[in-house]
């Protein structure tokens, strides 16, 4: 897929219209509409980073379909996870990871606990 079908299955993941998007990023909404139906289909690169950041994706992204795993959050369930976690304030952003690390420390003694008796077993 090119920019344009990378940027409207992004759009639509994400459940954004294009006018929040110009919004987001001081993009005007008919240049986005643009690029959205190939009538410039790629924009110049400093448009394409804005546009990615605002998405909370990399331009490699938008541009190919596909992310290097070297760099973060990279599935479309973890882009999502941080795109909500940075609306909370600092306080629930405290709850949430106090949350999660409860859940994973919860996980990995139970990991244990079947390792154990299976090995016992």
């Amino acid at each position: 897929m090119g920019f344009k079908e990378n940027l409207r299955s992004e759009l639509d993941y994400q459940d954004m219209i294009v006018k929040e998007l110009s919004e987001k990023t001081g993009i005007n909404k008919r240049s986005l509409d643009n690029y959205l139906t190939g009538h410039n289909s790629i924009p110049s690169a400093d448009i394409a980073v804005t546009i990615a950041k605002a998405l909370g994706v990399s331009v490699e992204y938008l541009v190919t379909g596909q992310e290097t795993h070297s760099n973060g959050a990279t599935s479309p369930k973890e882009r999502k996870l941080l795109s909500l976690f940075e609306i909370l304030d600092e306080r629930d952003q405290q709850t949430v990871l106090t949350m999660v690390e409860s859940m994973a420390e919860r996980y990995a003694n139970d990991g244990r606990k079947e390792k154990s008796s299976v090995q016992a077993g």
